[in-house]
C-alpha cells in the first residue's frame, strides 16, 4: 500500500482535504493542472481560486449556509479560517478579496513538508494501491471527465454556471449611486431629509446601489432581452441550474421578473427623491481595498461588446470600466445518489472519493465540507489498513449542515440536481412546530452544533 494519500484537484474542496491529511501526519500527493493548463473560467495560478461570486454567503448561525461556516469552523477548516481573515465588508455575508484568499491558501499547502504539489494534468486514475480523492470540480478537463465516466459506468452530467462582471469602483458615478444595505437605507418618519441624506453618508461601504425608474428600468430591460449571447443556439438546448440563471435567459421569463428578483427594490429609498425607486442594481464589495465591485445576481452569457453596451445603461454606470466580464462555463457532476455513500465514499472501489461540486453539492461552503468529509474518511481507510481494529468511517449526523448535504447527495433521487445548503434538508424539529421563522432556524442551529460535538469527539481521536 502506497504511503500517502493522492488528491485530485487543488479547488476548494481538493486543498482543504489535502490540509486535514497532512494535519493527521499522511504524506499527500496533490495534483492540480494549473498553470501547464486551465480551464475556460480559470485565469488565476494560485490554488483554490475564486471563479464567481466573492461571497461565501451568510454568516448568521440563521441562515444554512451561515449555520454550516460555524460547523466547519469548528472542525479547524483552513479554507473557512482563510477566508475569515481575508474577508471585506458585505454585511453579513462573509466575502473575501478573492485574490488575497486563494493566495494565502497556496501559501498555507505550500508550506506543509507533507503536501507534495505536482502541477500536471491526470488522465487516469490510478487507486490499486493507494487511496485517491478527486475533487476536480465543475471544470473538470475533458480527458480525467473521460475516465471518470468510464470508472463510474455513467454518461457525464452537465449544468451551465455563469459568473457575473466587476466594475472599477472609480468608474461609477456617485451623482446617482449610493452606499447602504437594504431596509437601511429607507428613510424613517421622524427624520429630516438632511438628517435621512447624512445617514446615508455614514452607511457602511460594502454595497453601492444604483435606482432606476420605470422609463430607464423598461429601456435597459428591453435592450438586455435582445442582446446577443455567446453560443445561444448551443445553450438554450442545455439545463440551466436556476441557482446561477444568466440574467439575461430571467428577463425573458418577463418585463417584471428582474424586479421581483436581483433587482428589487424593497428596502430602499432613492436618495434624489426620497421615494422607493422603480428597481435596483446592486454591486457588492469583491477586494479587500474596495476598488472592485461585483454586479449582483448579473450571471450572464453575453457577448462582452453587449455587456458594454447593455450594463452602461444602468444609470451610475455609463462610464463603467469593466475590470473583468461575466462568463458562461460548462460545469460537470456525477450521478452521485447512485454512485457515491454519505461519505463521498465510491460504492464500487472504496479506494475512491470524491469531493467538490463534482458530487452534485453547489456552492463554495458546500465544497469546503465535503473535502472535509473526504478526508476524514480517507484518512480513517488509510489508517485502518494499517490498525485493523480502528473505526471504517465517520458518518456525519444527519442533524448537522455537513451530515444533511452528505445524506442528499447519497440518496437515491431520480431527479438529483446539485444542492446549496438549506434548512430544508434537515428532519423536522421534534414537538410544536415554531412558527417564527429566525427562531426556528436558530433551533436548528442549537441541535446541529449538540449534534456536531459527537462527531468532533470521534474525529479528534484519528488526528
Amino acid at each position: 500500500m502506497r504511503d500517502y494519500i493522492t488528491i485530485i484537484g487543488g479547488g476548494l474542496a481538493g486543498t482543504e482535504a489535502a490540509y486535514q491529511i497532512a494535519k493527521a501526519g499522511i504524506k499527500v500527493k496533490l495534483y492540480e493542472m494549473k498553470p501547464t493548463k486551465f480551464s475556460e473560467a480559470h485565469t488565476n495560478k494560485n490554488l483554490a481560486e475564486i471563479v464567481c461570486s466573492n461571497s461565501f454567503k451568510s454568516n448568521l448561525l440563521t441562515n444554512a449556509c451561515g449555520l454550516l461556516k460555524e460547523e466547519l469552523r469548528r472542525l479547524d477548516s483552513l479554507l473557512i479560517k482563510i477566508a475569515d481573515e481575508t474577508q471585506v465588508p458585505a454585511g453579513q455575508a462573509l466575502a473575501v478579496d478573492r485574490e488575497k484568499f486563494s493566495q494565502r491558501v497556496t501559501e498555507e499547502i505550500q508550506k506543509n513538508p507533507l503536501i507534495e504539489i505536482i502541477h500536471k494534468e491526470v488522465e487516469n486514475v490510478d487507486c490499486k494501491d493507494g487511496i485517491v480523492i478527486i475533487s476536480t470540480g465543475p471544470l473538470t478537463s475533458e480527458k480525467l471527465a473521460k475516465e471518470i465516466s468510464k470508472i463510474t459506468g455513467e454518461d457525464k452530467l452537465y449544468f451551465y454556471d455563469a459568473a457575473a462582471p466587476i466594475i472599477s469602483k472609480e468608474s461609477i458615478n456617485f451623482d446617482i449611486a449610493f452606499y447602504g444595505n437594504r431596509y437601511e437605507q429607507e428613510k424613517k418618519k421622524d427624520e429630516s431629509i438632511e438628517e435621512w441624506k447624512q445617514r446615508q453618508k455614514e452607511q457602511e461601504k460594502s454595497y453601492i446601489n444604483l435606482p432606476m425608474c420605470r422609463e430607464e428600468y423598461e429601456k435597459f430591460w428591453k435592450a438586455l432581452v435582445e442582446a446577443q449571447v455567446v453560443m445561444l443556439h448551443e445553450f438554450e438546448k442545455r439545463e440551466i441550474f436556476e441557482g446561477c440563471m444568466p440574467i439575461e435567459i430571467m428577463a425573458k421569463r418577463g418585463i417584471d421578473t428582474l424586479r421581483f428578483g436581483p433587482l428589487k427594490p424593497v428596502g430602499f429609498d432613492d436618495l434624489r427623491t426620497a421615494k422607493r425607486p422603480y428597481s435596483i442594481v446592486q454591486l457588492r464589495q469583491d477586494n479587500l481595498d474596495g476598488t472592485i465591485y461585483n454586479m449582483v445576481g448579473f450571471q450572464t452569457n453575453l457577448k462582452f461588446g453587449e455587456q458594454k453596451k447593455v450594463f452602461s445603461m444602468i444609470p451610475g454606470l455609463e462610464n463603467a470600466d469593466f475590470v473583468k466580464y461575466g462568463v458562461m462555463h460548462k460545469n460537470t457532476y456525477i450521478n452521485s445518489t447512485k454512485l457515491l455513500d454519505d461519505t463521498y465514499n465510491f460504492k464500487e472501489n472504496n479506494n475512491i472519493y470524491f469531493a467538490g461540486q463534482i458530487t452534485g453539492v453547489e456552492g463554495y461552503v458546500e465544497s469546503i465540507s465535503s473535502g472535509m468529509v473526504a478526508a476524514i474518511n480517507a484518512i480513517l481507510r488509510f489508517k485502518s489498513k494499517q490498525m485493523s481494529d480502528m473505526k471504517k468511517r465517520i458518518k456525519f449526523s444527519e442533524y448537522t449542515i455537513i451530515g444533511a448535504l452528505s445524506k442528499y447527495i447519497s440518496t437515491e433521487n431520480n431527479r438529483f440536481q446539485p444542492m446549496n445548503a438549506n434548512f430544508g434538508i434537515l428532519p423536522e424539529l421534534e414537538g410544536n412546530k415554531i412558527k417564527d421563522k429566525k427562531q426556528r432556524y436558530m433551533e436548528f442551529a442549537k441541535r446541529s452544533l449538540k449534534n456536531l460535538e459527537n462527531n468532533i469527539t470521534e474525529i479528534l481521536q484519528i488526528y
